[in-house]
């Protein structure tokens, strides 16, 4: 097997990941680059970007993440494609396989490979993404203001993405395939409590419709039961808050992870447990996934790795 020795590897070609690039790159960290299953992460399938600063009149997320990676590549960050397929991090240089074809030892390691959002499993979910359906309230909402929305789950983050719209859109429905809520006692009294916040309990959703996007959904009202009913709402909206799963299993066997799965750091650092492995982004974040603080978390991967090969003498 082709073997290669590096300074610093990254994996993952999001905000993080490109970001930890241009910072490594700039400290002269001759950093390899490899993009991953999804080259420039989840923003390439979203449509409009208008929350990260520098773009005021907003942007496409794949030609955001053209500029990212062209900004990595102009400090020459060595950008490849491929994928991890095996990982050794029990000694120092750690041994990453890619492609199950070449292994790249290397004395830091930024694990940057995002965080995929779970889907309900409908053909409707990809025939409009981009075009009403979505993953992310906070990313997407401001598009849909005085219009109508639906929010997929019943639990925490559910009920946190219904409140948030409940703020932007006339109408939000919450479809809940439950006859209850999960969610805290708190977040279920305040949904109940937001006047234009509708609960459908028992509710499961079985499609979309629309022509030049999202126009309604279909429904199934307490599915299997002999009182089983059909229901169609219109909305604009289609927002799923199901949960997400890190993409983290690979590193599993030799870093910590919390119960979903989240590669667990120092608190507000990209450390992990292992000296000279850092992870940054969204598959070390449960909590905001926002492209802003994963880029900033990557910056902040990159400089812990140029500190670290500095104390350790590998750098020349």
């Amino acid at each position: 097997m082709e073997m290669e020795k590096i300074h610093c590897l990254i994996v993952g070609s999001g905000p993080a990941g490109y970001t930890a690039a241009i910072y490594a790159a700039r400290a002269n960290l001759a950093p390899v680059l490899y993009e991953g299953i999804q080259p420039g992460g989840q923003l390439t399938a979203t449509t409009d970007v208008e929350n990260f600063p520098g773009y005021p009149q907003g942007i496409g997320g794949l030609e955001m993440m053209e500029d990212l990676k062209k900004q990595a590549a102009r400090f020459e960050t060595d950008i490849r494609p491929g994928i991890v397929t095996a990982v050794d991090l029990s000694a120092t240089p750690y041994k990453v396989t890619i492609d199950g074809e070449k292994t790249v030892e290397t004395e830091t390691l930024i694990i940057a490979t995002g965080a995929s959002a779970k889907y309900l499993g409908l053909a409707d979910e990809q025939k409009y993404a981009g075009m009403g359906v979505s993953a992310c309230a906070t990313c997407d909402g401001f598009f849909y203001r005085n219009k109508r929305v639906a929010v997929v789950g019943g639990g925490d983050t559910a009920c946190e993405e219904a409140l948030y719209l409940s703020g932007l859109a006339s109408h939000v429905y919450l479809i809940v395939r439950k006859p209850f809520l999960r969610a805290s006692k708190v977040m279920r009294q305040r949904v109940l409590d937001t006047p234009n916040i509708e609960v459908l309990f028992e509710h499961n959703t079985v499609g979309l419709f629309g022509e030049n996007g999202v126009e309604g959904a279909r429904l199934v009202r307490r599915k299997g039961e002999p009182d089983e009913e059909q229901v169609e709402i219109a909305i604009d909206g289609f927002f799923l808050a199901i949960g997400h799963t890190p993409n983290s299993d690979i590193f599993k066997p030799w870093l910590e992870t919390d119960e979903n799965g989240y590669i667990v750091t120092e608190p507000g650092m990209p450390r992990t447990r292992i000296a000279g492995v850092f992870a940054a982004g969204d598959v070390a974040d449960p909590v905001y996934r926002q492209a802003i603080t994963a880029a900033a978390s990557g910056c902040k991967a990159a400089i812990e790795a140029e500190r670290y090969l500095t104390m350790n003498h590998t750098l020349k």
